[in-house]
């Protein structure tokens, strides 16, 4: 993740975007930062309760672009990219496991466990600020460092 002037780009753009997302009457899911090849994203995911269109896409990009552009909280050349979370979202900030809590999850470890297992599909029955629990399929209940997963995705988005 590129820094600049000492400050997190990511915290910085989530700072800077934030309200104006929200003054569309859209949530802020989550902002990344990553190289993909050669190239650099700034990917800002949206959310609202009716589902998001690629108008209110359009109309974020909009309103964040000048902004952004006078932050300049990005040193190097990238491509802006805004979206929603998608169906399978991945759950990211704390506010995403509360609201979540008892929606079905899917999980990838890092590591296999003692098992040799890395992916489990369950409930999430329990989080605080670095584990979850998880009820898995056959009824064992999992508890695991966030910081152990790859990712912790919603697995049907009925809710």
């Amino acid at each position: 993740m590129a820094k600049k002037k000492g400050g997190n780009t990511v915290a910085e753009v989530s700072a800077l975007v934030e309200p104006i997302i929200s003054e569309l009457g859209l949530s802020l899911w989550d902002v990344r930062y990553v190289k993909e090849g050669a190239v650099w994203y700034l990917r800002i995911f949206i959310d609202k309760e009716q589902g998001v269109t690629i108008e209110d896409c359009e109309k974020v990009t909009r309103a964040i672009d000048e902004p952004l552009d006078k932050l300049d909280p990005i040193e190097e050349s990238y491509t802006l990219e805004v979206s929603s979370p998608g169906i399978e979202r991945e759950l990211v900030r704390n506010e995403h496991f509360e609201k979540f809590l008892g929606a079905p999850v899917m999980l990838k470890l890092h590591r296999p466990d003692e098992n040799g297992e890395k992916e489990f599909k369950g409930t999430l029955v329990s989080n605080d600020k670095e584990s979850v629990g998880v009820i898995l399929e056959n009824g064992s209940e999992l508890t695991l460092k966030k910081k152990d997963t790859v990712y912790i995705k919603l697995d049907d988005f009925n809710i």
